[in-house]
């Protein structure tokens, strides 16, 4: 249902967006690889080293700010984004939706690992 109403919403957006359409793409493409960099440095090492927790949620926000930062940039320089409040709007929902996704990933991949930590303990 809700991966359904995602893509609705992409889908109209990206229709509504005609004119503009580079705009919402880099949007898009920004917001997607903000998120999954701040993701990747946030949530690799804080199951093995407790301790470095906040340090890694903390470079997970910068890593997320250059991305973005950077990404704006080279879409101002390519002249790609010519309308920024289209740009701002697909940064905005693309970057719940990425996090939306990134998170559910991940409480998968936490319920597969006890699965089989079960599963190894049953056998054992």
């Amino acid at each position: 249902m809700k991966f359904g109403l995602i893509i609705i919403l992409s889908a109209i957006a990206g229709v509504l967006s005609g004119e503009h359409f580079h705009s919402f793409m880099v949007g898009f493409g920004v917001a997607s690889l903000a998120v999954g960099a701040g993701y990747w440095l946030s949530f690799r090492c804080s199951t093995r080293y407790p301790q470095l927790a906040v340090l890694m949620l903390l470079l997970g926000v910068f890593a997320k700010i250059a991305v973005t930062i950077t990404g704006v940039m080279w879409g101002l320089e390519a002249n790609l984004i010519s309308s920024p409040f289209i740009f701002s709007l697909s940064y905005l929902f693309f970057s719940l939706v990425a996090t939306y996704g990134y998170f559910k990933l991940r409480e998968y991949q936490l319920a597969q690992s006890a699965q089989q930590v079960e599963l190894v303990a049953e056998t054992a």
